[in-house]
């Protein structure tokens, strides 16, 4: 570079289209996935033969349009030596300098040739606006100062985004739920000027299930290089029909390191859990009551799937654990989980074949701990509407199963001084503390073009799963030729509706196999994934 030299422009004028938002109801937990950079080799979309068919093209006198061409010529034959002098922030009115500073500053200074800042500087856009508070991002090469020969200027010129806050209300059926809840959230972003992200959301079930959650995400804290996460909430569940027992919780969530493949969080809360109907079966009677939940959660996640909804190739993998009770009182447990997923395209009407497998334990740990009992809230249940397609890292998926409809359970208790036929009040289904789950999908695009057009494709499936109770010294009458016997399935065929918000299944499910306290019965089923 010279002072004569052109400047150049990288990824000018980069919209928010560019970089969707993440779901604005969910400031999320998730890693920030700033995209991989570039090997030296790779050009990252800069092409500098088409740079120098532009230049061409160029309004001037013959001698500047010949310069631009010389400069191309020299960068596509050689690398060319380069060292970053400055770099100049603009339009950061309410952003502060030092957060967008922090984010790329480091990246575009350690390019030691021009092609190699070239590259850079279309990484730090991309970092940038996966900030989420600028409406566009552009970065500019020039020349450094005169006695200063082979450097270059960096301006990157910023429009912060024009409406700072986001807000919604829609009906959902979410995981493990029993009832449709309405869920309202208000987001407000960069309040301070660090990027911060402020979110407010409030849910409420007929089933009188309720949450609120109040939180905030930093993508960056000094020299803290991770995102972190802060979330209070209080939340209220009703589980009275399946497990004789409501559950109150209030708590708070820390997200600690957030990377592309790892995650670590701590939870602490308090829970109480009650019993309105004085009907509960003898071991979640010796649950009820107040306990303190302190754990560390740790999740190692790796997908190579080219889509979480409609997989159609690529593999994805998800290990969680957790260990309760960090605290002297709290309840202590190791729970831990694994999720293997595989799709494969067949090669005809954009079929692809995914499976998955899952499995889960939870152990008390304390002396003794086979005696003991695991917390019934943190134990695996298998049911539901949600797709095992779509569940990566959930244990739950079993089409054609209630919410909580298969596994150990016990009778409730009798009603005194009622008939024989009003003292029978059910049963309530405890969880396991051993999960394995499996399915296998078969999705295939239908023959009209108006569905393709719009995504609706048609699917087959199979699932598999069976849980089993290990503590209270169960583990004892455990045998793997018995659990694998006792394993439930289904199997079906359906409609997928795919839409701006959740992915709609509309499925037959035929019971295959399954046992006599199982609540699951052959037919129609709707089935609900959050996009």
């Amino acid at each position: 570079f010279s002072p004569e030299t052109p400047a150049m422009a990288i990824a000018a004028d980069s919209t928010a289209e560019q970089a969707p938002n993440p779901a604005p109801h969910e400031p999320s937990d998730e890693p920030r996935k700033a995209p991989d950079q570039p090997d030296r080799g790779e050009d990252n979309g800069v092409d500098f033969d088409e740079e120098e068919d532009d230049a061409e093209e160029l309004d001037g006198p013959p001698a500047y349009k010949e310069k631009v061409k010389a400069v191309f010529r020299r960068l596509h034959a050689e690398p060319v030596g380069i060292r970053v002098h400055d770099v100049i922030i603009r339009g950061n009115f309410k952003t502060r300098g030092s957060l967008i500073e922090a984010e790329v500053a480091d990246l575009l200074r350690s390019a030691g040739t021009v092609q190699g800042l070239v590259r850079a500087s279309s990484h730090a856009n991309a970092l940038l606006r996966r900030l989420d508070v600028f409406d566009s991002v552009s970065i500019t090469l020039g020349a450094g100062p005169p006695e200063f020969p082979g450097t270059a200027i960096v301006t990157i010129q910023v429009v912060e985004a024009a409406r700072p806050y986001n807000r919604g209300i829609f009906f959902f059926p979410k995981k493990e739920v029993i009832s449709w809840p309405v869920e309202g959230w208000f987001m407000l972003k960069n309040l301070f000027g660090y990027g911060d992200m402020w979110n407010v959301s409030g849910e409420y079930g007929w089933d009188q299930s309720s949450k609120i959650d109040i939180g905030v995400y930093l993508p960056r804290l000094k020299s803290i290089p991770t995102p972190l996460t802060a979330r209070a909430s209080i939340l209220s569940e009703d589980w009275l029909k399946f497990s004789s027992y409501k559950q109150r919780l209030l708590g708070l969530k820390f997200g600690l390191l957030s990377t592309w493949h790892h995650n670590l969080s701590y939870d602490l809360a308090w829970r109480t859990l009650t019993d309105p109907s004085q009907m509960a079966s003898e071991s979640i009677r010796r649950q009820l009551g107040h306990n303190l939940l302190s754990a560390l959660s740790y999740a190692y996640k790796i997908d190579k799937r080219d889509s979480e909804f409609r997989p159609t190739k690529g593999y994805a993998f998800v290990s969680t654990s957790q260990v309760g009770g960090l605290w002297k009182n709290g309840l202590r447990f190791f729970r831990q989980e694994f999720d293997g997923r595989g799709a494969v395209p067949l090669g005809f009407c954009n079929a692809a074949l995914n499976v998955g497998i899952s499995a889960g334990v939870i152990l008390p740990l304390s002396r003794g701990f086979m005696e003991l009992s695991s917390p019934v809230p943190d134990r695996f249940y298998l049911g539901g509407l949600s797709s095992p397609v779509c569940s990566l890292g959930v244990i739950s998926s079993l089409l054609g199963f209630k919410t909580r409809g298969v596994g150990p359970s016990e009778p409730r208790r009798s009603v005194p001084g009622e008939s024989d036929a009003a003292a029978s009040t059910g049963r309530d289904y405890l969880g396991g503390d051993l999960a394995v789950s499996a399915f296998a999908d078969l999705s295939f695009d239908l023959p009209l073009k108006l569905f393709r057009d719009n995504g609706i494709h048609g699917h087959a499936f199979l699932c598999a799963g069976n849980l089993a109770k290990l503590s209270e010294g169960e583990f004892k009458n455990f045998s793997f030729p018995e659990f694998r016997r006792t394993f439930r399935s289904s199997a079906g065929v359906g409609i997928v509706f795919p839409t701006s918000l959740f992915r709609i299944e509309l499925n037959y499910c035929h019971i295959l196999k399954k046992h006599e306290h199982d609540h699951g019965k052959s037919g129609i089923q709707f089935s609900f994934s959050l996009e």
